[in-house]
């Protein structure tokens, strides 16, 4: 059972880091943006679309940035939901819905990223990347929701004997 606890803590702590620090990474995104496009082939369809985009954030940033304050937002959600974890590493059981409530977010992110991506032209390849952040995401809840169920079913046992 111990080791059935420390297991589901280790996947939360790192569904909870990444969570984090994918939000961070919303903030600077202009500075991100530029890195890459250092770093990859210049003549890569990747590398045309992330011009694309750079040219864009640019152009926005000049003439609107208070329009970023939406990606300040995107980065505290991520940080509050992150913080949505402590539930589950404090009662792992008695706080099973947050891990229900995560695999269920991650498995609307494919849907939203079709839709949403489909509607602001973002290429169908773009929106697969966006969609794996919903499987991958969903691997650690799906552990933990799993050893959850077996911890709780030995606490049952336990309470009826």
């Amino acid at each position: 059972m111990r080791k059935n606890k420390r297991q589901i803590k280790a996947w939360l702590w790192f569904f909870m880091i990444t969570l984090f620090l994918s939000g961070a990474t919303a903030i600077p995104v202009n500075a991100e943006l530029s890195y890459i496009l250092k770093h990859i082939s210049k003549d890569s369809s990747l590398a045309v679309f992330l011009s694309y985009i750079e040219n864009g954030v640019s152009k926005t940033l000049q003439q609107f940035p208070f329009l970023f304050y939406g990606y300040d937002w995107l980065a505290f959600a991520h940080f509050v939901l992150a913080i949505l974890f402590i539930g589950p590493l404090r009662d792992p059981v008695r706080n099973k819905w947050v891990i229900e409530f995560g695999m269920i977010a991650c498995m609307l992110i494919i849907p939203f990223a079709m839709i949403a991506g489909y509607y602001r032209g973002i290429p169908f390849w773009w929106r697969v990347i966006d969609c794996s952040f919903g499987i991958i995401g969903i691997i650690p809840l799906y552990i933990c929701y799993a050893k959850i169920q077996v911890l709780e079913l030995s606490l049952n046992k336990i309470a009826y004997q």
